[in-house]
């Protein structure tokens, strides 16, 4: 038998060189967001992503609304939107391609839908009219380093292997991959347990009309559909979640359904850093999504004669790995709706924390929280910054921050700080938050 400690690991495929200004991990909302500010700003900006089109967790995980636009409010004023920027841009576009619905009631705040194949589509028209380099089909493998400045990336593609050398690296990815393989500090959520995934999916056939006389316009469904769920759950049917939002979409006759409750075979919670955790999940979220399109189809009005269209490429992954930042967004601070001088970003969106049968929400009502500039600077090493959900915040604070609105936002910001770094030849960790919020107000974000 041969001894498997012998085989010399080895990639035999010529390797390639690519030089760049700024290298961006990942294509979501952030990523998307900080490649166009950079490239605006004359930087020479490449995007790596591992999927074949930009999205991430709201394309890829399906996660299908533009969350975190809107004031909160315990009266039924209409939307009032405090969230600008960048994401302005992509509403516009979206808009204009017919990929966006109307404001949705999401309890005491608002939501809008969006088409995820338009969502491709506007992020493709984005960064390519800002002359973004992109690089689908691609990941990361190892991290370039001299002692803790990072100085771009290796990346795996079908070709070969390509050395990504950059100024300034974004670490965009959702999961703090790129920081974690710098050797930088993370974290995961409260001591290791994170908020579990879902498998989101689209209901076509649903009569949206008579589902709506009967359930009414909030996209979170009422007290009776929760307790019919208990009812059946176990009886004829598995239904780990009781606590539901079925949300209608820019397509007749369909709804957006985020219901799954993922834990694994044993029962246990699931965190997707680990490779067996995400593919059970993949696993039980598929089976999951048949047992509510079952229950949908067998007891909700308007949903008689529905069939699943679609689910995520992945399960949507709310929590990972995060990155421990300079500063760190607490808990506290969006329960007082803190406000900072270093601020690159508002948000009014509730603490959703994601457990048991009935997830938990706790609203901050009428204002809005910052985030501070600090919260994307890793602690430790240079010419890394990090844009989206992986940023330094408390495990609930998470649940806040990581919607797409706020990721649009954060982007925004990054790309700003990378240009920043590579025009004025400024240390990534020596960027100054209020000259980033200047640059950020100059673009509308109105922050003051």
């Amino acid at each position: 038998m041969r001894n498997p400690n012998l085989f010399a690991v080895q990639d035999k495929r010529p390797e390639s060189l690519v030089k760049t200004d700024v290298l961006i991990v990942g294509g979501g909302a952030a990523g998307v967001a900080a490649a166009v500010t950079a490239a605006r700003q004359g930087c020479r900006v490449t995007l790596v992503e591992q999927y074949g089109f930009c999205g991430g967790g709201a394309v890829a995980g399906l996660s299908g609304t533009v969350c975190g636009l809107y004031k909160a409010s315990d009266s039924n004023a209409p939307p009032e939107k405090i969230v600008h920027g960048f994401i302005d841009d992509f509403i516009d576009l979206m808009e204009h391609k017919g990929g966006l619905a109307a404001p949705v009631k999401y309890g005491k705040t608002y939501t809008r839908v969006h088409d995820p194949l338009v969502w491709r589509e506007v992020a493709d028209a984005l960064v390519r009219d800002a002359g973004v380099q992109v690089i689908y089909h691609a990941t990361v493998t190892d991290m370039l380093l001299n002692g803790e400045h990072v100085g771009g990336a290796m990346v795996y593609t079908t070709q070969g292997k390509l050395r990504i050398e950059a100024a300034i690296t974004i670490d965009a990815s959702g999961d703090a991959t790129p920081t974690a393989m710098a050797g930088f500090s993370t974290a995961m959520g409260d001591n290791g347990r994170v908020q579990n995934p879902t498998m989101i999916f689209r209901l076509l056939g649903v009569d949206v009309e008579r589902f709506l006389a009967c359930y009414g316009n909030d996209t979170i469904m009422p007290a009776e559909v929760s307790q019919l769920i208990a009812a059946c759950d176990g009886h004829g049917y598995a239904l780990p979640r009781n606590k539901i939002w079925l949300f209608p979409t820019t397509r007749p006759g369909e709804l957006l359904a985020n219901c799954t409750r993922i834990t694994g075979p044993d029962g246990r919670e699931l965190n997707p850093v680990f490779y067996q955790d995400f593919t059970d999940a993949e696993f039980e979220g598929r089976c999951q999504v048949r047992e509510y399109a079952r229950f949908f189809r067998d007891k909700l009005i308007g949903c008689e004669g529905s069939w699943v269209n679609d689910t995520g490429v992945q399960v949507g992954v709310r929590q990972s790995r995060q990155i421990k930042g300079a500063a760190t967004l607490r808990n506290v601070d969006i329960l007082r709706g803190e406000k900072f001088s270093s601020g690159i970003a508002r948000s009014p969106w509730p603490i959703e924390l994601h457990a048991g049968a009935r997830p938990k929400v706790e609203w901050l009502l009428d204002d809005y929280y910052e985030v501070p500039f600090g919260c994307f600077v890793p602690e430790r090493g240079e010419g890394l910054l990090v844009a989206g959900r992986c940023l330094s915040a408390e495990h609930e604070a998470v649940a806040s921050a990581r919607v797409t609105a706020q990721c649009f936002s954060y982007g925004h910001a990054i790309g700003h700080a990378a240009a920043l770094a590579v025009k004025e030849n400024i240390p990534s960790n020596r960027i100054v938050g209020e000259d980033i919020r200047l640059l950020l107000n100059r673009d509308g974000a109105q922050l003051d």
